[in-house]
């Protein structure tokens, strides 16, 4: 893993100078050095059932000498597929930023229906608590992150406590705090997409035919747990976005502002449901900079 990490790093610097020009390579210089400044330990087991072994990445920044603020991704891929490895060219602005990164996989669709990602997202979080001083993390400063239906699942792990049930494998005598969320066009509210015009299949798939779907798209929906004490939410949105809506962003920015959590949308303008254009993806990180500097300051600033 440590090799495929150095590979991603290379492979953006042979493809940026490309388009840059040999005079700006040396700009490249922070890119380079964060491939040597991580140390990667991988597939690490964090919850087991059966012979099923639910797995995440750590990349630790060695560099740092005090407890480092942290990112958890949740890859997406319609709870059907997806793969923490092949999010690893997203991840690269956190290592630039010095932060240490843990990219989780979990449970698809075809090891168990829902709310089996659900849970076991909400075991990763644990894990990374239960760790921290072994890896180096700040268990101050962990921000839950995610695209589509690993936005859902960022924003169900940050939100959902104790009462909603989601720790059966993992439990806790605790609800599980995060710094903040940064939710990249994920599903708010199930149940807006269970059934209707807007009904989606892969919600619908994840769910699957019980009985009590309704109860459970409820269940699993991260609007359900808006409350003043949410961590603060940037929402990164497409506006033209034909998967998940981007009206819903809209309510559940609303509903957020409404509860009184400090929270953002990022509207991108005739944006689908990712594949943002070069300067889109720019103007996003900038954003998103900005907004963990508001929300997770350093810690000889608190």
């Amino acid at each position: 893993m440590g090799q495929l990490f150095r590979s991603v790093v290379v492979s953006l610097v042979i493809a940026t100078a490309a388009d840059a020009g040999a005079q700006d390579v040396a700009a490249l210089a922070p890119v380079v050095g964060s491939g040597s400044a991580y140390r990667t330990t991988a597939n690490l087991t964090y919850l087991k059932l059966g012979s099923f072994e639910s797995t995440l990445d750590v990349y630790q920044n060695r560099t740092a000498t005090a407890p480092s603020p942290t990112l958890i991704w949740i890859h997406g891929g319609n709870w059907i597929g997806g793969s923490k490895e092949a999010s690893l060219p997203t991840l690269l602005p956190f290592f630039q930023m010095g932060w240490n990164v843990v990219n989780v996989d979990y449970r698809l669709l075809q090891q168990a229906p829902a709310p089996a990602a659900a849970e076991d997202c909400h075991c990763a979080l644990r894990w990374v608590y239960e760790h921290a001083k072994e890896y180096n993390i700040d268990a101050s400063r962990v921000v839950v992150s995610g695209n589509s239906a690993g936005g859902h699942l960022a924003l169900l792990a940050a939100m959902a406590p104790l009462s909603a049930g989601l720790d059966s494998q993992c439990p806790g005598a605790a609800d599980l705090k995060v710094a903040a969320v940064i939710n990249w066009y994920g599903f708010p509210n199930l149940l807006d997409v269970l059934t209707g015009q807007t009904a989606n299949t892969a919600v619908n798939n994840w769910i699957g035919p019980r009985t009590d779907r309704q109860d459970l798209a409820l269940k699993l929906s991260p609007s359900s747990y808006v409350r003043a004490s949410s961590p603060p939410v940037l929402t990164i949105h497409g506006n033209q976005d034909p998967t998940s809506p981007y009206e819903y962003a809209v309510a559940f920015h609303a509903q957020l502002t409404r509860a009184g959590v400090v929270n953002e949308l990022l509207t991108v303008p005739n944006g689908k449901h990712g594949g943002f254009s070069d300067v889109e993806t720019l103007r996003i990180y900038e954003t998103v900079r900005a907004f963990l500097t508001r929300t997770v300051p350093p810690r000889d600033s608190r």
